[in-house]
């Protein structure tokens, strides 16, 4: 059969277990457990539950929290059980899961229904228990009226110390923040200042670099008007010289004709 992954609901009871005292009590609870799904945990669920039904499972698993519970409950006072049933069922749990994880499993939750017993002992715990908060009360509420007057004294002069002590924390916060922003704005205009700075050394170094360029720029345009005049010098130069040439030999022509 395969083994169901939900979550099963456990209902263990436990009838006329002796308590520490020796008084004999039946307890029952509820109890939310489901099979691990870690791969380790799966495979000892596997080993223990092979070939069992669900409802075989479930009692497996019934019987060794019944087991605990039988045995934590031995070790406890009536008064202790009543009055911790969360403790109780705490012990229960921490006992016991390490018990059942061996087989795969955990508790993922487990409460305590009911508590009962033959002889009304918890019966007359809770009516000793309720007549001890009212004889608590009444005795609270008397000596809450005898020393009602001097408290009322202590509670004001009690209410006076920590008015001044709030004033004098409210005034020391507010110093403090006053402090903190002083600091703070002037901090934020150092930065401001360090930044405009920062600003203008940059501009200033980018109105000299562009300065700087204009310079080349008629640095090598001058350069150009120069080597083109000088080019204007040597064509004339040239054509004055033909010119020259050309005379001497117009006039030998001139004879000969």
């Amino acid at each position: 059969d395969k083994i169901s992954l939900r979550v099963m609901t456990l209902t263990p009871s436990i009838s006329s277990v002796e308590t520490k005292e020796g008084v004999a009590v039946t307890c029952s609870g509820v109890a939310q457990v489901c099979v691990m799904k870690e791969p380790q945990m799966l495979e000892f669920a596997a080993e223990q539950f092979v070939g069992k039904s669900q409802a075989q499972l479930e009692e497996i698993i019934l019987q060794t929290i019944e087991g605990h519970f039988r045995a934590i409950l031995g070790t406890m006072t009536v008064e202790e059980i009543y009055s911790d049933r969360e403790g109780f069922a705490t012990n229960v749990r921490a006992i016991a899961g390490p018990d059942v994880s061996k087989m795969g499993i955990r508790i993922i939750s487990f409460v305590i229904q009911n508590i009962t017993d033959n002889v009304d002992y918890l019966k007359s715990l809770g009516v000793k228990r309720a007549a001890e908060v009212k004889r608590d009360a009444e005795i609270g509420v008397a000596n809450s009226a005898a020393i009602s007057g001097s408290k009322t004294a202590e509670a004001e002069r009690e209410r006076m110390e920590s008015k001044y002590a709030c004033d004098a924390l409210i005034a020391e916060n507010k110093r403090s923040y006053e402090l903190k922003q002083a600091e703070f704005s002037q901090e934020v205009n150092m930065k401001k200042a360090e930044a405009e700075l920062a600003y203008e050394l940059q501009a200033a170094k980018e109105q000299q670099s562009i300065k700087d360029e204009k310079m080349q720029i008629e640095v090598v345009e001058r350069r150009k008007q120069i080597d083109i005049e000088e080019q204007e010098v040597l064509k004339k130069e040239k054509s004055t010289d033909c010119d020259s040439a050309l005379i001497p030999l117009l006039k030998t022509n001139g004879h000969t004709n």
